[in-house]
């Protein structure tokens, strides 16, 4: 049976990366993709509902505009091939679908289009809206007006996002690689890795951090940081090899991310943030305070990085710099250097106004 059967998956995001979708020569490899459709066309006859967030447009427009370094070259050729590029990827999803009597829809959104929680949450409506119309809807991201500085930079993390905004129980990430190894998997004895249960140091180390083919933009670091994202949502995500037709209904190796019990949805909104306007690090007792669910004190921060406003997303960093939880900070980052440290008996003679009760409160956090 394949992966995420629609009993017990509802919803599914599938991830395809540019090198499985176009061929080194720029083309779209239509018979491959015309195998993906029918594998969805099938789970939607079974009843699930299926997004897909597809890579390829800056490969498509940069052979349409013979760009040099697949259209990666720099900032402005990524753009403009984007440009051109996704007017190509939108009509061949919509063909392709098409042809097995489905409706296609385009979704592009930016990295604060799912940061900034109005605009998230209207794009989990539209996409709510979408899948209940039977519609698949196809998302990328704009890389047309993207920044280097605010921009998703992948697709394996932005479709961790879109399934948590879409309320998806599971994502297959297909790739040019077939899951997570002990070590790069062009090295001798490298062991396949089937299961994760838990993301922790020792699978983290195991990423490399390169794309096999050079095409796509994203390794494997990206993919475990989407296994974050998505697992943190309660939606289990499995990076699932593509180099084989009918991916989505062979048995394709694959490594499988499980999802423990899923956060309340503001919690999980916050976990899976992506930008951090700012930096509290804080000392042995308050990383302890935090793991038994409290509020960040001011007398356990030690240090303030970043000039944030009051409910900006910050990251609570521990004493090994090891990110901890991110919140929405209840002071500015002026304020919040200033009492780093001190009891709250001490706070407001250095303010010259009462304080807060937290740096972060617990309601406004979520720990990673």
């Amino acid at each position: 049976m394949y992966l995420f059967p629609p009993a017990s998956c509802p919803r599914l995001v599938v991830k395809i990366g540019s090198a499985l979708l176009v061929d080194p020569d720029g083309g779209v490899r239509r018979a491959w993709l015309e195998g993906i459709a029918a594998d969805i066309a099938a789970r939607v006859v079974e009843g699930q509902q299926v997004a897909v967030v597809s890579s390829g447009a800056i490969a498509l427009g940069a052979r349409r505009l013979g760009l040099s370094k697949g259209g990666r070259a720099s900032l402005e050729d990524a753009q403009a091939a984007a440009a051109v590029g996704q007017i190509a990827l939108s009509q061949v999803w919509a063909e392709t679908l098409g042809a097995k009597g489905l409706t296609a829809a385009q979704i592009l959104v930016t990295l604060d289009d799912l940061e900034h929680r109005r605009r998230y949450l209207n794009a989990a409506a539209t996409l709510d809206r979408l899948l209940g119309l039977g519609v698949v809807p196809v998302l990328n991201e704009n890389d047309s007006v993207a920044t280097e500085e605010i921009r998703f930079g992948d697709n394996d993390r932005l479709a961790a996002r879109v399934a948590q905004a879409a309320g998806a129980q599971g994502v297959v990430l297909l790739s040019d690689v077939d899951g997570l190894y002990d070590r790069n998997p062009a090295l001798p004895g490298a062991q396949h890795v089937a299961l994760v249960e838990r993301i922790d140091a020792a699978i983290e180390a195991m990423a490399d951090r390169g794309s096999a083919s050079g095409m796509g933009s994203g390794g494997m670091v990206s993919k475990i940081a989407a296994a974050r994202i998505a697992n943190a949502a309660g939606a289990h995500l499995a990076i699932v090899s593509g180099r084989v037709e009918r991916p989505l209904s062979a048995a394709a190796r694959h490594t499988l991310f499980v999802a423990e019990k899923a956060a309340p949805a503001r919690k999980a909104w916050l976990a899976g943030g992506l930008t951090a306007r700012g930096t509290i690090h804080v000392d042995a007792g308050a990383a302890r305070a935090l793991a038994t669910g409290s509020s960040l004190l001011a007398a356990g921060a030690t240090r303030v990085e970043g000039d944030f406003a009051r409910g900006d997303l910050v990251v609570i960093a521990g004493p090994d710099g090891r990110h901890l939880a991110r919140g929405l900070a209840e002071y500015p980052g002026e304020d919040a250097a200033r009492i780093a440290g001190h009891r709250s008996d001490a706070q407001a003679d250095i303010l010259g106004y009462a304080p807060r009760s937290a740096l972060v409160h617990r309601n406004h956090m979520a720990l990673l």
